[in-house]
C-alpha cells in the first residue's frame, strides 16, 4: 500500500510582480531547503521537494500585468505568510547567513520567540512583493 500523505499541503502557486527579483529570493531559500528547480521559463518557476513526486512543491507566476500595481497586504483576506521548517536553530541561523549575504531584506533575525511556542527559534524575512517569509525550529510543535 503505498502512502498517499494525505491533509498535507501539494503544492502552492505566487503570483509575483517581477519573476527574476521573486527568484532570486526563493530559488537560495528553497534550494538551501532541499528544494530542486523543476521548472524555469519566462513565465514561472517551480521547485519540487522530493524529486519522486510526493513532496511539496512551490511556484512562483508571473501576475498580470494589468495588476503589477497592487501589493502584498499581509491584513488583507488572502495568505498572511509562509513558513518551513527547520531541523534545528543552526538551521535557522545559516539560512539568515545566506539571506544576508544574497540581500534579502529581514524583518526579524534568528530569534527564541516563546510565546508562539516553547522553544519557537524563527527568522523572519521578506520577498519583493512584501509577502512575509519565515523558518522555524518548534521541537514539539505539528
Amino acid at each position: 500500500m503505498t502512502e498517499s500523505h494525505r491533509g498535507g499541503f501539494h503544492h502552492i502557486d505566487l503570483n509575483v510582480r517581477d519573476l527574476a527579483a521573486s527568484r532570486a529570493v526563493y530559488g537560495p531559500v528553497l534550494e538551501y531547503l532541499g528544494y530542486r528547480c523543476v521548472k524555469d521559463e519566462p513565465l514561472g518557476c517551480e521547485w519540487d521537494m522530493a524529486p519522486d513526486g510526493r513532496g511539496a512543491s512551490l511556484g512562483l507566476r508571473a501576475c498580470d500585468s494589468s495588476l503589477a500595481s497592487y501589493t502584498h497586504e499581509r491584513y488583507a483576506p488572502g495568505l498572511h505568510h509562509l513558513a518551513w521548517r527547520a531541523e534545528s536553530r543552526e538551521d535557522v541561523d545559516r539560512l539568515h547567513d545566506l539571506l544576508v549575504e544574497r540581500g534579502i531584506k529581514i524583518l526579524d533575525p534568528p530569534a527564541h520567540y516563546p510565546e508562539y511556542w516553547g522553544d519557537y527559534y524563527a527568522v523572519f524575512f521578506e520577498d519583493p512583493d512584501g509577502m512575509k517569509l519565515e523558518l522555524v525550529h518548534a521541537p514539539g510543535w505539528i
